[in-house]
């Protein structure tokens, strides 16, 4: 993985009727490959300003609406779908049934090539308009309002890694309020040992219904009813949501025009199927590096994996034993 030259980041998009089903299982907030394919998207539109590429993205949202109604006393949520014009003989016409939201979105995009800075300020620039005539997760951006907050910013990072620690730190400030998305999978593996251990078929799919779902249990006992158990809700870790990650191979891949009706007949082709795993909701503020903010692509062809990854946990154990060197040698 080559470590980025500089942070570029595109604040507060207003995208209206993004796609709000990502995934076979859930609904909401959209996939990270939604945001990778964004970033994908610009890295071809500016493949002559670009040798090395962009290395990735973080994601962190500020607003986010979906379109629905409830229904039944708020029990049942039902996405406002759009009524279609009417056949010729007076029959609803035939549609597929479409999630949208409204979201305000800030994306922390990792660049890998070079620039100095007045040249690095200036494509940042050119890479907000740019965006603002794309479509991000099937939505339309809405102009950029007026103001500083809303202009792109380009931060070279520094060699060292305090000196990069404390740009975050600063930097960390224009992306709030709001949360960032990163990847639990650690979360989901430990509740999957201890489910296991009172379930042994228990399986992944289980672990991720149980963290997703709203868990009534009973907890300590009532003290106005002696006797009786009060019910209460789980808590849970942190805040935790059902996150598709990328796509499984189903099938061979076969070679290029093969397989009919392929979107396109130049690339190879293959089936597959959605992956989850667990996300979670992290305000920046509490983060100590970029690198737990970034999502990026990770593709094993031998098993079939096309994955978005995000070593959240991972960062955050290097810098706590970090953290713990630097106070044991003072101590000394």
């Amino acid at each position: 993985m080559n470590e980025p030259f500089a942070l570029m980041i595109l604040p507060h998009l207003q995208v209206q009727n993004a796609n709000a089903i990502s995934g076979p299982l859930s609904w909401g907030f959209p996939a990270p490959s939604a945001f990778l394919g964004f970033v994908h998207a610009l890295q071809r539109r500016f493949s002559a300003e670009l040798t090395a590429g962009l290395g990735g993205v973080g994601i962190i949202c500020h607003q986010f609406a979906p379109q629905v109604t409830s229904v039944q006393r708020g029990r049942i949520q039902a996405f406002n779908l759009t009524r279609n014009p009417l056949k010729k003989k007076g029959e609803p016409a035939s549609f597929v049934e479409e999630g949208r939201a409204h979201m305000e979105v800030t994306l922390l995009i990792a660049v890998n090539d070079y620039m100095p800075q007045r040249s690095g300020e200036f494509f940042a620039s050119e890479v907000m308009h740019t965006a603002h005539g794309m479509r991000l997760a099937g939505g339309s951006l809405l102009p950029m309002g007026q103001g500083k907050r809303f202009e792109a910013a380009w931060h070279p990072l520094a060699e060292d890694e305090e000196e990069q620690a404390e740009q975050f730190r600063k930097m960390r400030k224009r992306l709030l309020p709001g949360f960032a998305l990163v990847h639990r999978e650690d979360i989901l593996a430990e509740h999957i040992d201890q489910m296991r251990r009172k379930q042994p078929e228990a399986a992944a799919l289980d672990a991720l219904l149980d963290l997703s779902g709203l868990n009534f249990e009973p907890d300590l006992p009532d003290p106005d009813r002696p006797g009786e158990t009060a019910w209460g809700i789980r808590r849970k870790p942190g805040w935790l949501v059902p996150l598709p990650i990328g796509y499984a191979a189903l099938s061979p891949l076969y070679p290029a025009g093969e397989v009919k009706n392929a979107r396109d007949n130049d690339t190879p082709f293959r089936f597959v199927e959605t992956l989850y795993s667990v996300g979670e909701w992290v305000s920046p503020h509490r983060m100590t590096s970029y690198n737990q903010l970034i999502w990026r692509y990770q593709t094993d062809l031998d098993k079939g994996l096309y994955l978005c990854v995000n070593h959240f946990r991972t960062n955050t154990i290097n810098t706590s034993a970090e953290k713990c060197k630097e106070e044991e040698h003072e101590g000394e």
